[in-house]
């Protein structure tokens, strides 16, 4: 039995019988008399996939950028032909022609079509209530309950995650994108429905703002991509994304057009998603008593279908689930085909397009994107595809969460729309590859270690909590190769904000000698000469990346278990110009940022730390605390 990070074989039995089945938030389990909601039988692959609108800009408000409005608003949403409608959240854009016809669909958002180095100015309005969907979340981790309560390592006391008069509160991270620090939509820049503001809440043009409003500017200079935006309200962002507070944000090229990609209704958006329902439809959450929830939701409907015609499709997948890595293939029935599973090619990750690569399956983590490309064209009329999900439990490799294994289907229904695919095979696209970044043995490296409190099964990077200032200084301009060490049971999605990376190796560890070294460093005070040396706790040698994973452009990386995943970042010059004449709206330096598992009760739970770009090695004299994000007035 793994726990959240493996922690059930250090618990001592007499710290309570929870013994740590451990639930999605990492500490402790239910007790035997809370029944965990069960979602009833549903008929699969009845639904027809919804695909989110399209947000519309409107560039006359700030010459040389498209503008929108976005309010963050409750609504309801069918997940499913046999649930009756729930209570949910989602995003809405302004619709410039017919202010009396937003766009969105009451769950999830619209998606933000976007051209590389075309600035975006985005309005969010917060016209959520005051009491949470999910409340009783909200009043455990208020009441201190010890499964949801950070319980940080000593010396350090707990710290509130959001004040006692404040059950909601969001800001709207543009998840990938290369953004100045204020308008990133770090945690502690939160806003609530009545005004009431984070540390470290700024405006751009202030003047144009509501107190429950925000202003942020995006200068879109990433590479032809899929980002995605959503909520990272402190302490609260598990709960506010389960709500529905996610859409997509898809960087084009002009320069694309002549890859011959499929485009148009040919283009599908996948955004993949774990829900829990009650018999009335209504949502459950059930990660406070378990791992995982129980039914497969693709763009908002569970178990959908997708009628395709017999040519190629490109699929832009998101892993918009809190916790649940998914492998997933697409499976044809018996003796339809001469085997079982259909290939498809990759052509992109988090940061965009690279090398086609051939697969037949693959393994996607919270927040990863993968571009793929699925040739229906010698599927026999009539055949039914099946996406299917397995040997991946939640939690990741080894957790007894509920399994999933159908996820939607794929009707290739369709006659042809005529004129034929004229869309590039794959093994003959020419797309843009990523040059590896150079190493030497002078390259800085900095230690991320995903530390759990041994007793109460609290998560943070280096034995610090999130609140606490930021500690480690990166030179802009320079090269760092980061290590996440990782002697828990379970894998991890770490995403850096500002930047994309490339994964250099993997190594295994002695994770039971090194999680007691540094127990022990903790306990005598953090002596840096007794901290435990990393090099002495190597197993075996360095493992490459996942094919999948090298040379590709990454935001997020799998840091699997006892082991020491190790990326390169070359990124770290944040866009300093400003946008569509707004004041501020650069990045002026020191500028901090965050890391964090995008396992979003592990990072509510305080798995994510500052991190501060400075313009010289004797730049960080501020020490800015975690949410003073590096935007001084």
């Amino acid at each position: 039995m793994a726990g959240a990070m493996g922690g059930a074989a250090m618990l001592p039995r007499g710290a309570g019988e929870q013994a740590y089945a451990a639930d999605g938030h990492g500490h402790g389990s239910a007790s035997a008399n809370t029944p965990i909601p069960h979602t009833p039988k549903l008929k699969k692959f009845v639904d027809p996939l919804p695909i989110p609108r399209t947000a519309i800009s409107d560039p006359s408000v700030y010459p040389g950028a498209d503008y929108y409005e976005i309010t963050m608003r409750p609504g309801t949403w069918r997940f499913h032909s046999d649930l009756g409608p729930a209570k949910v959240w989602g995003y809405w854009a302004t619709n410039p022609h017919d202010p009396r016809k937003p766009i969105g669909m009451g769950y999830l958002g619209p998606t933000l079509n976007v051209t590389r180095d075309h600035p975006t100015v985005v309005k969010y309005r917060n016209h959520l209530p005051t009491t949470h969907l999910f409340q009783f979340v909200i009043n455990k981790i208020r009441n201190g309950d010890p499964q949801l309560t950070p319980t940080p390592p000593p010396p350090y006391k707990p710290m509130q995650p959001f004040p006692a008069n404040v059950n909601v509160w969001n800001v709207v991270h543009q998840h990938g994108g290369f953004t100045a620090p204020q308008s990133d939509g770090m945690p502690l820049q939160s806003f609530s429905p009545d005004g009431i503001h984070a540390e470290s809440y700024s405006s751009l043009d202030p003047s144009r703002v509501e107190p429950n409003e925000q202003i942020c500017a995006y200068t879109n200079h990433d590479r032809s991509c899929m980002l995605w935006y959503h909520d990272h309200g402190m302490g609260m962002t598990s709960v506010n994304v389960y709500a529905g507070l996610a859409g997509l944000y898809r960087v084009g090229d002009p320069a694309d057009d002549r890859l011959g990609l499929p485009r148009g209704e040919f283009e599908v958006p996948l955004i993949l998603q774990d829900r829990t329902f009650h018999p009335d439809g209504s949502l459950a959450y059930t990660m406070t008593l378990q791992q995982g929830e129980d039914t497969p939701v693709v763009n908002g409907k569970a178990y959908p279908f997708l009628e395709v015609e017999r040519r190629r499709y490109r699929l832009r997948v998101l892993n918009a689930s809190n916790e649940r890595f998914w492998r997933l293939r697409f499976d044809v029935p018996e003796n339809v085909m001469p085997q079982p599973v259909l290939p498809f090619w990759l052509i992109g990750t988090d940061g965009g397009l690279r090398t086609p690569l051939q697969m037949l399956n693959f393994l996607i983590s919270p927040a990863e994107r993968y571009d793929l490309i699925v040739d229906f064209s010698k599927v026999p009329m009539g055949t039914k595809v099946t996406l299917t999900n397995y040997n991946a439990p939640v939690h990741f490799p080894g957790g007894d969460g509920p399994e999933i294994s159908e996820v939607m289907e794929f009707h290739v229904t369709k006659r042809s729309s005529g004129g034929g695919d004229r869309t590039t095979p794959p093994m003959k696209l020419e797309l843009p590859k990523a040059e590896p970044i150079k190493v030497t043995a002078h390259t800085r490296r900095r230690e991320w270690v995903l530390y759990q409190h041994q007793l109460f099964g609290t998560m943070t990077f280096n034995a610090v909590p999130f609140m606490e200032p930021s500690e480690d200084f990166v030179k802009a301009g320079s090269t760092e190769i980061w290590e996440y060490i990782n002697p828990n049971h379970d894998g991890h999605p770490m995403h850096v904000h500002l930047v994309n990376f490339q994964v250099l190796n993997r190594q295994p560890i002695d994770a039971a000698g090194y999680q007691e070294q540094y127990e022990k460093w903790i306990a005598g005070g953090r002596k840096p000469e007794d901290k435990p040396v990393l090099a002495n706790y190597l197993t075996g040698p360095p493992i490459p990346p996942d094919p999948d994973e090298a040379l590709s452009r990454k935001d997020t990386v799998k840091s699997y278990p006892e082991t020491v995943t190790r990326i390169v970042i070359n990124e770290f010059d944040p866009p300093t110009e400003r946008i569509a004449g707004l004041p501020g709206s650069g990045t002026e330096l020191p500028a901090t940022y965050v890391q964090h598992c995008h396992i979003l009760e592990h990072e509510d739970d305080d798995l994510m730390r500052p991190w501060t770009i400075v313009g010289d090695d004797h730049d960080h004299s501020t020490g800015d605390h975690a949410g003073a994000y590096g935007h001084h007035h």
